[in-house]
C-alpha cells in the first residue's frame, strides 16, 4: 500500500511540473515531456512491434552476460571463501581489477569482440561479475565457523561442508548478489547498446536522442526500471519461498 502511493505521489509530482511548465514554459516544453506524452510513445511502440523486439533484445543479452556471471562469481567465491591459499592469490587480481570504471574497457570489448552480440554479453558479464563475486566471498566468510566444526564432527566430506552447510547458510547473501548483479546489468546494458547495436532498449533510448524524442528517452528509462523493479521482485519472492520450505523442512 505505501509503495503503491509513494509511485502514485512521484507520478502525481511528475504530472504536475511537466503540465505546469506547459502554462509557464520554465524550460522548453519539449525538453519535459509530460505523462500524456510518454503514454503515447509507449502505446505507439507497443503496436507498431518496436518496443516487443526492443525489450525481448535486451532481456536476451542481460540473461546471457548476467547468467554467465552469476555462475562465474558464485563458483569463485564459494572457492575463495573455503581456501585461504586460493584467496590470497585471487584477491589481490580481484581489487586491482575491480575500480577500474567498465565503461573504459568498451572500446575494447568491441575490438575484441566485434559488434555483434559477443561484445554487448561480455562487457555485461564483465561488469556485473565483481560485485556479485565479492558479495558472494563475503557471505561465504560470514557463515558461522561452528556450523562447520559441527558438521566436520559428524563426519561431513568438503563436498558436504560446502553442499549442505556453506551454501544455505550464505543463501540470503547470495540472493543479494544476484539482485544486486542483475540491477547493475540493466544499468549497464544502455552503454552497451548506445555503441554497434540495431535493436534493445539501448539503442531505443539513443534513437530517442538522435531524433529529438524526450517522451521515447523517458519511456525506454520507464521501461527498464520496471524490468528491474520486476526481477528484484522475483528474486525475493524466490528467497522468501526457499526460506519458508528450509524453516518447514526444519520443523518437520
Amino acid at each position: 500500500m505505501t509503495r503503491g502511493l509513494a509511485i502514485l505521489a512521484t507520478l502525481a509530482l511528475w504530472a504536475g511540473i511537466s503540465y505546469g511548465n506547459r502554462a509557464v514554459e520554465w524550460m522548453l516544453p519539449a525538453l519535459l515531456p509530460t505523462p500524456g506524452e510518454v503514454v503515447r510513445v509507449f502505446l505507439d511502440s507497443v503496436r507498431d512491434g518496436s518496443l516487443v523486439t526492443s525489450v525481448t533484445t535486451s532481456l536476451v543479452r542481460v540473461a546471457e552476460g548476467f547468467g554467465l556471471a552469476a555462475a562465474a562469481a558464485l563458483a569463485l567465491g564459494v572457492l575463495v571463501g573455503v581456501s585461504t591459499p586460493v584467496r590470497l592469490l585471487v584477491e589481490p587480481i580481484i581489487e586491482f581489477v575491480r575500480p577500474i570504471p567498465p565503461l573504459a574497457f568498451l572500446p575494447m570489448f568491441l575490438v575484441w569482440f566485434g559488434l555483434g552480440e559477443a561484445s554487448k554479453v561480455a562487457f555485461i558479464g564483465y561488469t556485473t561479475f565483481f560485485p556479485m563475486f565479492v558479495a558472494v566471498a563475503a557471505s561465504v566468510l560470514r557463515v558461522d565457523p561452528m556450523l562447520l566444526r559441527a558438521a566436520a564432527s559428524l563426519g561431513a566430506t568438503r563436498v558436504d561442508l560446502i553442499r549442505r552447510v556453506i551454501l544455505p547458510a550464505a543463501l540470503p547473501g547470495i540472493i543479494v548478489a544476484l539482485r544486486l548483479g542483475f540491477g547493475l546489468a540493466l544499468f549497464v546494458i544502455v552503454g552497451a547498446e548506445f555503441m554497434g547495436a540495431d535493436a534493445g532498449l539501448g539503442h531505443l533510448i539513443m534513437e530517442g536522442r538522435t531524433f529529438f524524442n524526450p517522451a521515447q528517452i523517458v519511456m525506454g528509462a520507464l521501461v527498464l526500471g520496471l524490468l528491474g523493479s520486476a526481477a528484484n521482485a522475483l528474486l525475493v519472492a524466490a528467497e522468501r519461498s526457499l526460506f519458508r520450505w528450509r524453516e518447514a523442512r526444519a520443523t518437520s
